[in-house]
């Protein structure tokens, strides 16, 4: 297919019509409908396996000797990812609806009856990054919470995309539902990015997951409503109170497990107290895996250690390096980490219950951990099934955004004939 020949203008209008128009059948969804085409979406996933492998082989082909391995990971599909989708689907069909529970009641003395009650925000745009696998999270969780979403990934996945949209779509129309609840933009322009970020005539809301770039251009270009998911800097401080075998045990996990997510931990923080230990220790679990640049202080305690340079503090490097600071005490890490963390997740280790306290109330990031790896950031290990993202604004949610995130909520106002004077 050309696509190059749509016009991007046009092209998301009639994508915005159709999803509006799709948005309020699944409004009107029963739960027992939405989980039946997430169920049937699995069964469409691992049936289309094959072709899904064929397209994204075509996907990474398009990238090699072009973009660095953490990219090509993040891109890739394998028979355990695909199946790791298709049972995030079913994971997403068996939590509780999140449509029409019940917030709150209260009753006025007037004897009015209000009542808040969760709805779905309607149709939502979802513009990513290389992983095509987000396509297949952020469609289940609009499905299950009732909102229809169109989605923009990167040109990168495109033919991945499509058949993952094909599989979604399978599900729909399964359980009857709208086939138009889920829709990905057919074109590869740019233009049709910007043409996404000012219809707000259709989409209620933008989530934008990807890099600071990204992130960037949707707050400058975007007349409707964001959520903003920024990926992350993570930091992790290892405290004067840390068992330094453990802390060095998580970090190694929340560095190496998988370095090109945003969950990985980009930047150690070690309190000079333990450093003469913790330095070495470091270095060691980390040699042939990953590159330690340091400050000076580092360096001299471990010359496997490289020096940094000022821009290593905040860099996201989504690959094997990491940055390594020496602090004075709990005082300064927490000064460090506000200074240099996107505020998306940052650790402390520590055996110290008060250390920890001070530092999870301090810092001001979506996800603050205490004694485990970064990398549990994520919306699966928070039982939410999958993730949309992580939200680092903080406004309407923050953190891993999930079904009850994708909702917002109206009053139900309960009269018997009663007039205001």
């Amino acid at each position: 297919m050309n696509d190059q020949t749509l016009d991007p203008a046009i092209h998301i209008q009639q994508l915005g019509m159709a999803a509006r128009d799709a948005a309020r059948g699944l409004n009107a969804a029963s739960a027992e409908a939405k989980n039946l085409a997430l169920t049937e979406a699995a069964k469409a996933l691992r049936a289309a396996t094959p072709a899904l492998l064929e397209a994204n082989a075509k996907d990474v082909a398009s990238v090699e000797g072009k973009k660095p391995e953490s990219f090509i990971d993040r891109l890739r599909l394998t028979d355990e990812r695909i199946e790791g989708m298709a049972c995030a689907l079913e994971q997403i069909a068996e939590l509780p609806d999140p449509v029409g529970r019940v917030l709150a009641t209260f009753e006025r003395p007037n004897g009015l009856k209000i009542e808040r009650v969760a709805v779905p925000i309607g149709v939502i745009g979802m513009i990513y990054e290389s992983r095509p696998n987000v396509g297949a999270d952020a469609s289940a969780l609009c499905l299950k919470s009732g909102n229809a979403v169109i989605l923009r990934g990167g040109s990168e996945s495109r033919h991945s995309t499509r058949e993952i949209v094909a599989c979604m779509q399978a599900g729909l129309k399964a359980a009857g539902l709208p086939e138009d609840a889920v829709q990905t933009v057919q074109t590869t322009s740019r233009d049709a990015v910007a043409e996404l970020l000012k219809a707000d005539q259709f989409v209620d809301l933008v989530i934008p997951r990807g890099g600071r770039g990204l992130v960037e251009l949707v707050r400058d270009q975007a007349s409707v409503p964001t959520l903003l998911h920024l990926d992350g800097n993570c930091h992790s401080y290892v405290h004067a109170a840390a068992d330094v075998a453990k802390a060095v045990d998580v970090i190694k996990n929340a560095k190496l497990r998988r370095t090109g997510i945003c969950g990985a931990t980009e930047s150690i923080v070690v309190d000079r107290a333990i450093a003469a230990d913790a330095i070495p220790a470091l270095a060691e679990a980390m040699a042939g895996e990953c590159e330690l640049r340091g400050d000076a202080d580092a360096v001299a305690l471990d010359s496997r250690i490289k020096l940094a340079n000022d821009d290593d503090w905040s860099t996201e490097y989504l690959g094997p390096i990491a940055s390594v600071k020496i602090v004075d005490g709990l005082d300064e890490a927490i000064e460090w980490v506000e200074s240099h963390s996107s505020h998306h997740t940052d650790a402390i280790m520590t055996e110290d219950a008060d250390a920890a306290r001070r530092f999870m109330t301090a810092i001001d990031s979506a996800i603050v951990m205490h004694n485990a790896s970064t990398q549990f950031a994520d919306g699966g290990e928070f039982g939410m099934g999958a993730e949309i993202g992580i939200a680092t604004g903080k406004m309407h949610a923050r953190g891993p955004v999930g079904l009850e995130q994708l909702t917002s909520f109206k009053y139900l106002v309960h009269g018997t004939g009663q007039t205001r004077s």
